[in-house]
C-alpha cells in the first residue's frame, strides 16, 4: 500500500520473466484499506507484463483489523491464492483468519465467483486443536470459531431463531463442524452413545484404544457433572490426544490449602524409564506448591510467563482449561532466531490441561509445557550428535 504501483509492475514483470509462477502482494504492516488493496491488486494484474502467466496471491496483516476485508478485496479483484492462518494467529495483531475467508466465500459465493477445497466441517475441530498446540486461547467473540459465534441471547433473536433459523443465522453451526445433536450425555451414557457423539463431532478416526481412553476420561467427568456437553468432550479430546511426548507422566497430586494454612502439595511422577518419584513442596498458593513440587523432581529451571484459566461451559461443575507458557532460565540454550532481526530470543513453550479441578488442570498444563521443553532439548541434542557423526565420517 505504500509502494509505487507503477514501479511494482516493472519489478513484478521482471520476476515473471525470470520464471516466477506465483506473485504475492503483501500488506506486511496491515496499513491498507480494502478499497486500496483491491485497487492495487486489480491495477497490478492489468498492468504487469506477463501477469496472466502467474497466480496472484495476498498476504495481509491485521494491525488495523482489516486483514480479512483486505484479503477478500484482493480475491474480488483477481487474487487466486490467499495466505491465511487458523484463528488469525501471527505476528503482532495476527494474519488473515483462514476460517473467516473460507466462510465468507462459502456464504457469499455470488460475490466472489470462486470456491475453496476446504472441508468446512473440520474448521471448529482444527481451530481448537491449533489453540491447544499453540497455547493461544480463542476469544469468545471470535467470528466463526468463538464460543459465542452461534449464541443468541436477545429475546427477539431467540424468537426469530425458533421460528426460522435464517432470520438471524447466516450459516448453520453444522457447516463449521459444530454438532446439532439433541442427544444428552451423562453418567448413565454408554460407549455407543459416546462414540456416536464423537463421530458427529468429526472424531471418527480414533482407534479402539484411543476410544477406550477417551471413554474412561468421559466417565470420570460424567461422575462429577450432570450433563457433559460438546465443549466438555472437545476439552477431553484435546487434553488426551493433543499433548506432547510424555517424558514425565503425572500420576497424582495431593494439595492442602486454605486462608489460614500454608499451601502444600505432594506430587507423584513417572519418568521415561518407568521409575515413580514423589516429592512435596510449600507454596504461596496451591498451584505454586504443585509447580514447586514438580520442579523438585524434574529439575528443569524455567520461568512461568503466562497463566490463563477459563471455564469450558457454564456452571459450578464446569471443566476448567488452563493454558500456560514457560521459558528456560538463563544458562540454558533454548533459543530461537527471530526471522526478521536475526536476534537470539528465548523459546517459549506452552502447555494445556483440562479438568473439573483447576489445580489438576494446572498441573497437567505445566507437565505438558515441561515435556515440550524436554523434547525440544532431546531433538537438539540428537541433531548435534548426528552432525558430529557426519563430520567424523567426512
Amino acid at each position: 500500500g505504500r509502494s509505487d504501483p507503477e514501479f511494482l509492475t516493472v519489478v513484478l514483470g521482471e520476476a515473471i520473466k525470470a520464471g516466477a509462477t506465483t506473485i504475492n502482494i503483501p500488506d506486511t504492516v496491515g496499513y491498507t484499506t480494502p478499497e486500496e488493496f483491491g485497487w492495487l491488486m486489480k491495477y497490478l494484474i492489468e498492468n504487469t507484463p506477463g501477469a496472466e502467466k502467474a497466480i496472484w496471491s495476498t498476504h495481509c496483516h491485521n494491525d488495523l483489523g482489516l486483514a480479512t476485508a483486505n484479503t477478500l478485496a484482493g480475491v474480488h479483484n483477481g487474487a487466486r491464492q490467499v495466505e491465511v492462518t487458523l484463528n488469525g494467529i501471527g505476528e503482532r495483531a495476527g494474519n488473515t483468519s483462514l476460517e473467516e475467508v473460507v466462510m465468507a466465500i462459502h456464504t457469499r459465493p455470488q460475490n466472489f465467483n470462486v470456491t475453496t477445497n476446504i472441508d468446512t466441517t473440520q474448521i471448529t475441530r482444527t481451530s481448537r486443536m491449533v489453540s491447544a498446540y499453540t497455547g493461544m486461547p480463542i476469544q469468545p467473540n471470535k467470528a466463526i470459531v468463538g464460543a459465542n459465534a452461534f449464541a443468541h441471547e436477545a429475546g427477539i433473536h431467540q424468537d426469530g431463531m425458533l421460528k426460522h433459523h435464517t432470520t438471524y443465522e447466516i450459516m448453520r453451526p453444522e457447516t463449521v463442524g459444530l454438532s446439532s445433536s439433541a442427544l444428552v450425555l451423562g453418567k448413565h451414557s454408554g460407549r455407543h452413545a459416546f462414540r456416536k457423539r464423537l463421530e458427529e463431532m468429526g472424531y471418527d478416526d480414533l482407534s479402539k484404544d484411543e476410544l477406550n481412553q477417551a471413554f474412561a476420561r468421559f466417565k470420570r467427568i460424567a461422575d462429577k457433572k450432570k450433563v457433559v456437553t460438546d465443549a466438555d468432550i472437545e476439552a477431553i479430546i484435546t487434553d488426551e490426544f493433543y499433548q506432547p511426548k510424555e517424558i514425565w507422566k503425572l500420576n497424582s497430586i495431593h494439595v492442602t490449602a486454605g486462608d489460614h494454612v500454608k499451601s502444600t502439595a505432594t506430587v507423584s511422577l513417572t519418568d521415561a524409564e518407568g521409575n515413580v518419584l514423589e516429592d512435596a513442596a510449600i507454596g504461596t498458593g496451591p498451584v505454586d506448591a504443585v509447580y514447586k513440587a514438580i520442579n523438585r523432581i524434574v529439575e528443569v529451571p524455567n520461568v512461568l510467563t503466562e497463566f490463563v484459566v477459563q471455564a469450558v461451559t457454564e456452571g459450578i461443575d464446569a471443566i476448567g482449561e488452563v493454558t500456560i507458557r514457560i521459558q528456560p532460565k538463563n544458562g540454558h540454550s533454548d533459543f530461537s532466531t527471530h526471522p526478521q532481526t536475526g536476534a537470539q530470543v528465548a523459546r517459549t513453550f506452552s502447555g494445556h490441561g483440562a479438568s473439573t479441578d483447576i489445580i489438576v488442570a494446572s498441573a497437567r498444563a505445566y507437565m505438558s509445557a515441561l515435556n515440550k521443553m524436554l523434547t525440544a532439548r532431546e531433538q537438539e541434542a540428537a541433531t548435534i550428535r548426528q552432525t558430529a557423526v557426519d563430520k567424523a565420517g567426512a
